[in-house]
């Protein structure tokens, strides 16, 4: 396997989704909880990037082994395209798939319990997305557990190896007793549950698009998804509601002391963003649709994390 083709089957380039959650949540640490462990942090992105990577790869790989239109399986999937061995590519991902354990073993040594557990969930779910008999991407859930698994698992479990000596939350483990006891804040908890709001709402709505987009594709190739189900004109209201909500989250979390005023540079994305949502819009179904969910997302969660980096300087000021 060549590196240009393994990078395609990955697609590297598409790892953005994962980065926001990762980068907002170091800095919403740094912002909130005023917690930094830089080491945690390391091992963490290159667990996250490479798992990542590897779930790409079962997407690849599924859509490969469940594809009904020859076209597609043949002409556009990139394993029927390149000709690659298919069992090259399950060995790719377990190696992938082992690495991100091994990780994670060590990072669980280095904090706490409920990493692992948190980590085996969102590996569960990440995996089952488009692995098995009937892949949750193939169902009316894949903007649910896309967005909450990456937006909010993510953000949680950067917070997580960045708190566990404060033990904002954290989950306490007794082998010698038999016993174990959830604790934490759940003021914190519920501030990070807030925080990672935009971050679920945008991911949820590359997924969206993608099915607003693909829905007579999906159709033929038998993954009912939910834009299925409630059809394209009230996906595309969904769509934009969700981006809109994110404003509103950023409203609420400056009103509640959660965010410093800096976070108000969130809202000089807004004319950019309506004119994108406007755009998305009239070119459904065609493929550069999709390029305005992805815009739409970096442009934001940029404007995010450049709110956070402000509000930390100026707590040094």
């Amino acid at each position: 396997m060549t590196l240009k083709i393994f990078l395609e089957v990955v697609e590297l380039r598409t790892k953005v989704a994962s980065v926001f959650p990762f980068a907002i949540g170091v800095l919403f640490s740094i912002a909130f909880f005023h917690e930094i462990h830089w080491l945690n942090t390391g091992l963490f992105f290159i667990g996250m990037l490479v798992f990542d990577l590897a779930t790409t790869a079962i997407n690849n790989y599924m859509d490969y082994q469940k594809a009904h239109s020859k076209t597609y399986k043949y002409q556009e999937n990139v394993i029927g395209r390149t000709g690659i061995s298919p069992k090259l590519i399950q060995k790719m991902i377990l190696g992938m798939i082992f690495f991100v354990l091994l990780i994670g073993v060590i990072l669980t040594a280095r904090t706490g319990i409920l990493l692992l557990l948190m980590g085996a969930t969102c590996c569960f779910i990440g995996i089952f997305y488009t692995f098995g008999p009937i892949p949750l991407s193939r169902m009316p859930l894949g903007e649910i557990f896309s967005g909450v698994t990456m937006g909010l698992g993510i953000f949680a479990m950067v917070i997580y190896i960045n708190t566990y000596s404060t033990k904002v939350f954290d989950l306490i483990l007794s082998f010698q007793t038999g016993t174990f006891r959830l604790e934490g804040n759940i003021w914190s908890i519920l501030t990070i549950i807030l925080a990672s709001l935009p971050l679920v709402f945008t991911i949820a709505n590359i997924m969206l698009a993608n099915n607003l987009r693909d829905l007579e594709r999906d159709i033929e190739n038998h993954r009912y998804t939910l834009v299925f189900y409630i059809g394209r004109p009230i996906g595309q209201l969904l769509f934009q509601l969700l981006m809109y909500a994110c404003y509103l989250v950023v409203l609420i979390g400056l009103l509640s002391h959660v965010y410093q005023w800096p976070i108000l540079l969130t809202f000089l994305t807004l004319p950019t963003i309506y004119r994108n949502l406007q755009q998305f819009k009239q070119s459904l179904p065609h493929p550069i649709s999709f390029s305005y969910a992805i815009k739409n997302m970096i442009l934001f969660n940029s404007s995010y994390a450049l709110g956070l980096l402000c509000s930390i300087l100026l707590s040094y000021v």
